[in-house]
């Protein structure tokens, strides 16, 4: 079973991140851009929250503000849950589930590899299945 580290190296994409001062705007044209749905915010080099579209949802939109002058130090989650770059995909899903969150940034000690996505990690973990039903399926015919 692969990694989540292994699973991030192989998309080669680095850290897509906002520092705090960034306005919800800017991160969400970001985010765009990416294609992703949520951003680390560094300050730094250190990851002090996660942005995602939710926060943009719950904090900016239900709460009538504005995204182009509201920072995301403003609505950004900052209790931001980690993960090894160690961690099996399994343990990415029980993290995710546990602490009802979509976006996990994986850790190769101190350093910051990158963020998985729910839907990454189930792509993946569907993926893994999938070739195991076809190892066995070749190893039951013989």
């Amino acid at each position: 079973m692969r990694t989540a580290g292994q699973i991030l190296r192989k998309a080669a994409r680095g850290v897509i991140h906002v520092s705090p001062q960034t306005s919800v705007f800017d991160a969400l044209a970001r985010m765009a851009e990416e294609n992703i749905g949520a951003v680390a915010v560094l300050e730094g080099g250190e990851l002090i929250g996660i942005f995602s579209e939710r926060d943009y949802a719950r904090k900016i939109v239900l709460q009538g503000r504005s995204s182009g002058s509201t920072s995301v130090s403003e609505v950004m989650a900052r209790n931001v849950i980690t993960i090894a770059a160690g961690a099996s995909l399994t343990d990415c899903m029980e993290a995710m589930t546990i602490h009802k969150i979509r976006h996990l940034p994986v850790f190769e000690a101190a350093t910051l590899l990158g963020v998985l996505s729910i839907g990454e990690v189930v792509r993946h973990v569907v993926e893994e299945q999938r070739q195991m039903i076809e190892q066995l399926e070749s190893y039951i015919r013989g």
